[in-house]
């Protein structure tokens, strides 16, 4: 199914979607993008049904591409201070902040917003499937999560941040176990083996 390239014909809208929410480390990365009106779809979708290899190829298309892109980044002491539903929602706020073009309407994935400089919002369950800015928005975020995770690896390759990007795979579980939490890790998050 096509992505929708607007929402609505009138305002200049920048879709909003976050990566990072569900890990036991990292950070939680949001982007903001705004469409140019000649954007072609190509093989944009959600992030979470693209390929490695195929989101990263289409990350400088997007970029080369839009009229506006921004991404932000929250540190895990930051979530675990202010929790990770409103670290999200910051780090969109922060992405949004650094647009070179001001939105008239902001397009949340999800179910959860918060008001952002007097700017209508709309909040689209599973929107990164539905409207195009948006999927843009979660690739770009994934993309330099994913690359930041990677590049963490190499400093504590033990707990596979290669593969599982953070998340609470069972390598990761387990040498959580064995190796305890690094700075990197999320001391507010509960972890299975607790």
């Amino acid at each position: 199914m096509e992505l929708l390239k607007k929402w609505t014909n009138n305002y200049i809208e920048a879709g909003c979607d976050e990566v990072g929410r569900g890990c036991l480390c990292g950070p939680v990365v949001a982007a903001a993008v705004i469409l140019d009106d000649s954007f072609e779809q190509n093989l944009i979708n959600d992030s979470k049904k693209l390929n490695f290899k195929i989101r990263m190829e289409l990350d400088q298309y997007i970029k080369d591409n839009v009229k506006s892109y921004a991404i932000a980044e929250l540190s895990p002491s930051f979530i675990d201070q202010h929790n990770i539903l409103n670290a999200s929602i910051h780090a969109m706020h922060q992405a949004l902040d650094q647009l070179h073009i001001k939105p008239e309407l902001i397009l949340v994935d999800g179910n959860k917003f918060h008001a952002y400089n007097y700017i209508p919002h709309e909040c689209i369950i599973k929107g990164d499937s539905k409207v195009l800015s948006i999927a843009a928005a979660s690739i770009l975020a994934k993309n330099y999560r994913d690359r930041l995770m990677i590049e963490l690896h190499e400093e504590f390759p033990e707990y596979g941040w290669n593969t599982n990007f953070g998340y609470a795979t069972k390598k990761h579980q387990e040498a959580l176990i064995k190796h305890g939490p690094t700075k990197h890790h999320r001391q507010s998050f509960r972890l299975k083996y607790d």
